[in-house]
């Protein structure tokens, strides 16, 4: 079985931090992203006391990584039409790479927080609800893509292999069965247990919000809270098709 769109992502993430175990790339890359400005190969081989080629080569590789940045453009000093071709010059790639096993996704409820606490500010509606609200709105976007990934008039299995795709993508880990589709995985895992009632609430309406926007409305979801998984199963009629994966 061929790997997911997710679970390609999180190869080359782990390819890009992998790519740090060698000792002369992690040397160059602290090099790179302690300077104030972009470097050329030739600064980068001076600064960390290396050949040339052996610069190039690991810049290169960290680019290819998606460590580094690159420009072209002149070294200071050389204009006009005798000062050669632009020089690559590296910095510090701007998106972030991170893997935990098992997956968490932290970004993804402090985005639905801050948007709550503004709404709330603007409004002078209790957080609670602000929250409520803004999860719902996140799963209904992500019921949309679902059902984009699924494809026009896709059959109840079909539906649900792609609910679960967009699951996965966010940490998951959804298992299927006849009746239901298990999260194996809490994405939120350390503020879940801190917090259960809010995190485990902004959840459901999360989860809710996306099924309620599929145009098959047999899944539900609902708490269901049990050790190592996520508080939220999706359900759905056993008289519906067999969802046996």
């Amino acid at each position: 079985m061929p790997p997911s769109r997710h679970q390609v992502a999180i190869q080359a993430r782990l390819r890009s931090i992998a790519s740090l175990g060698e000792p002369m790339r992690q040397t160059l890359y602290r090099y790179v992203t302690e300077q104030s400005e972009p470097v050329s190969r030739e600064q980068a081989a001076r600064g960390v006391g290396v050949a040339h080629h052996v610069a190039k080569f690991h810049l290169d590789k960290l680019e290819e990584d998606g460590l580094l940045e690159v420009e072209y453009r002149r070294p200071a000093g050389r204009t006009g039409p005798g000062a050669g071709r632009p020089a690559k010059f590296y910095r510090r790639a701007a998106r972030d790479i991170a893997v935990s096993l098992p997956e968490r996704q932290y970004e993804l409820p402090g985005r639905l927080m801050a948007e709550a606490i503004t709404a709330s500010t603007a409004s002078a509606e209790p957080v609670s609800a602000t929250l409520r609200a803004a999860a719902q709105a996140t799963g209904e976007r992500m019921g949309r893509q679902a059902g984009q990934l699924a494809g026009c008039q896709p059959g109840p299995d079909e539906l649900v292999a792609a609910v679960c795709e967009v699951l996965e993508g966010v940490g998951y880990e959804p298992r299927v069965t006849f009746d239901r589709v298990t999260l194996s995985n809490c994405p939120f895992h350390s503020l879940a247990k801190d917090y259960t009632g809010l995190v485990c609430g902004m959840n459901l309406h999360l989860l809710r919000g996306l099924v309620d926007s599929l145009e098959d409305q047999r899944l539900q979801a609902r708490l269901d809270p049990a050790a190592g998984r996520c508080c939220v199963t999706l359900s759905r009629p056993r008289s519906g098709s067999s969802l046996d994966a």
